[in-house]
């Protein structure tokens, strides 16, 4: 009865804490925006030990408000596939890292991902590009934008032709439309589709303050999903690419 008790009291005080919003000062906020496809919404396995409220990491959630992250990242997504799909993505271990790099401030992450989605279907004027702007802007009232994530590449694998051009555009239209023209981004590689990942490789000699990650040695669950530990690692390839940027 007394093990019943505590555990209903740790599960309330965890869903208290996770309801809790950001109330520091905008400029101790730091804002990413995570988009692009299934990867990027998060596929792997959350382990136990991922499962509970991130401290001084901040999900901004269907109200367009902050609350503390809890797994799986994805879940506020205006154009997400079902919850049940939704599971660990980058921005977890991406978070883990800054805050561990980066004492005094708190990440607020903005995570607007959709899987089976093709490049086109961000291009300037679509609904996913609209909604990641609506929501990137909504997390400026409170915080400072400070970089883009974006993961996709595996359902252009059949027309892979001019996918670094489209990648520029996103970039250059999502600079301008933030009003941040020097607003770090990187892209991440995906699992064995060197088409994709050798255009990938190419942003950062074709944009200025862009970076890509690798996904060498990274391994999948299945074809196309990372599996848990690869997340993990992709997150921390982010971050640390992430921190080179904002130097």
């Amino acid at each position: 009865m007394l093990l019943a008790i505590l555990s209903c009291a740790l599960l309330s005080a965890s869903h208290a804490l996770a309801e809790s919003g950001y109330a520091g000062p905008k400029e101790k906020l730091h804002v990413y925006l995570l988009i692009g496809q299934s990867n990027m919404a998060g596929r792997a396995a959350i382990p136990q030990e991922d499962a509970g409220p991130l401290e001084n990491c901040y999900l901004l959630n269907d109200k367009d408000s902050w609350e503390v992250a809890t797994n799986p990242f994805n879940r506020y997504s205006t154009i997400r596939k079902g919850m049940n799909m939704q599971k660990m993505n980058p921005g977890y271990t991406f978070a883990k890292v800054l805050l561990e790099k980066q004492p005094g401030v708190s990440i607020g992450l903005v995570v607007n991902a959709k899987g089976g989605t093709k490049i086109e279907q961000w291009g300037k004027g679509t609904k996913f590009y609209k909604e990641a702007l609506r929501r990137a802007k909504a997390a400026q009232e409170a915080g400072v934008l400070k970089g883009i994530l974006w993961h996709q590449g595996e359902s252009n694998q059949g027309n892979p032709e001019g996918y670094l051009e489209k990648l520029q555009s996103l970039v250059e239209d999502l600079r301008a439309d933030l009003d941040t023209p020097d607003l770090p981004f990187i892209a991440g590689q995906v699992i064995n589709v060197p088409k994709i990942n050798e255009q990938i490789a190419q942003l950062p000699g074709k944009v200025k303050n862009t970076a890509f990650v690798s996904s060498d040695g990274l391994k999948g669950q299945d074809r196309w999903h990372f599996n848990t530990a690869s997340m993990k690692e992709l997150g921390k390839r982010y971050a640390e690419a992430m921190i080179k940027l904002n130097k």
